[in-house]
């Protein structure tokens, strides 16, 4: 089977799907691999890099995929609507795994079934132990909430870490976390680690416990509910009006007394929930720093710009990176294209080096969303 590995197009995007580790195993599996040149290097990895360990190196991203049986990309492939067709160059009856981002872009799954390419997306993981090695919203989250933390300490003004000196003490950070999903405990993890006094908020009471283990301080709001608002696939449910409003009334003191806010919530194929309002946004000091990791979806902070770092008229400062793992393009990288691997590696017969996919595996079924020229996922179909 041969392996095809793209560049990615769109913008910001900094992440290749496979390193030279990877593929290295993936060709000690049977398969042939071919890199599209320069796949890798917003991530610091070269095309030597690949053909050192036997990649070969496509001129283009049509000589990479013309006689691939799968491709990986770190990207949904872009369509004619976006101005470059990487749909077109695929082959008929071949296979594409990437996130596809497949919940909100239900007309991309029907150009990949119109193709007749069969398409895996990869954000569509069950969230079971067995997946765990394969969860790329884990991955990416896991390092999107350790740079938050980084962006905002690096806009702060201030130290992070309480300072005793003869000249005086600083008072150490004071950080609030909205969400304690993947990216909210790392960002926890990573400001304890900076020093700061860290306060979180979720709607999931069962993260209370998580919170605190990493030394941060759970806000309440309405136990009640907040036992009830985790899914069994581990995300958090939409609540209701009335706990929104009890939780905003909760956060808001703490949203005032913060130094640093970082909104972590999304909710998969709904637009993220608002969170912190323009007044809360108002009531910050002069210098405070908001990072909204759910800007893509439409963001939790209300003046959250997509790509942007707004002030506000109190001088508070509203972070709004878009794909914030691709910030971080080498380690990012290296773990998507791990969780890659692994996902690949269920469907390749050991020695030979061909797909042999077992459609009832729950892995599988979960992902897959077009085959046979169908869209054939569950939530894309009707």
């Amino acid at each position: 089977m041969q392996i095809a590995v793209l560049k990615e197009r769109r913008p910001h995007e900094t992440r290749v799907a496979a390193t030279p580790d990877t593929i290295k195993k993936l060709i000690g599996l049977g398969c042939s691999v071919v890199v599209e040149t320069g796949a890798g290097a917003a991530a610091s990895m070269s095309d030597s890099d690949y053909t050192a360990v036997g990649a070969t190196i496509a001129a283009n991203a049509g000589s990479a995929v013309s006689g691939a049986d799968l491709v990986v990309k770190v990207q949904r492939p872009m369509t004619a609507d976006e101005g470059t067709d990487e749909i077109a160059a695929l082959k008929s009856g071949s296979y594409i795994m990437a996130q596809m981002n497949a919940l909100t872009s239900k007309s991309m799954a029907q150009a990949l079934a119109a193709k007749g390419v069969n398409a895996f997306a990869l954000e569509l993981m069950p969230r079971i132990s067995r997946a765990q090695a394969m969860d790329i919203l884990s991955s990416q989250s896991n390092l999107a909430g350790y740079k938050a933390v980084i962006d905002a300490a690096a806009t702060f003004g201030r130290a992070m870490p309480m300072m005793m000196t003869a000249a005086g003490t600083i008072a150490p950070a004071r950080v609030l976390i909205f969400g304690a999903g993947v990216a909210g405990l790392q960002a926890i993890a990573t400001a304890k680690r900076m020093g700061a006094v860290v306060y979180a908020t979720d709607v999931r009471y069962a993260a209370k416990e998580q919170v605190e283990s990493l030394g941060g301080k759970f806000i309440v709001v309405d136990e009640a509910k907040m036992k009830a608002a985790e899914t069994s696939g581990g995300y958090a449910k939409e609540m209701d009006d009335d706990f929104k409003q009890k939780q905003a009334a909760a956060v808001a003191a703490e949203v005032a007394k913060s130094d640093i806010v970082i909104t972590t919530a999304l909710i998969p194929g709904r637009a993220a929930p608002k969170l912190v309002s323009a007044e809360m946004v108002h009531s910050m000091k002069a210098g405070s720093i908001i990072v909204d990791l759910a800007v893509e979806t439409g963001g939790n902070v209300v003046g959250s710009v997509k790509d942007q770092v707004v002030t506000t008229e109190n001088g508070a400062i509203i972070m709004g990176y878009s794909n914030v793992p691709a910030r971080l393009p080498r380690d990012a990288s290296a773990l998507f294209a791990k969780n890659v691997l692994n996902f690949a590696a269920l469907m390749i017969e050991k020695g030979s080096g061909n797909l042999k996919i077992n459609f009832d595996d729950e892995l599988v079924r979960g992902t897959l969303i077009t085959k046979d020229g169908q869209v054939v996922h569950p939530s894309l179909v009707g």
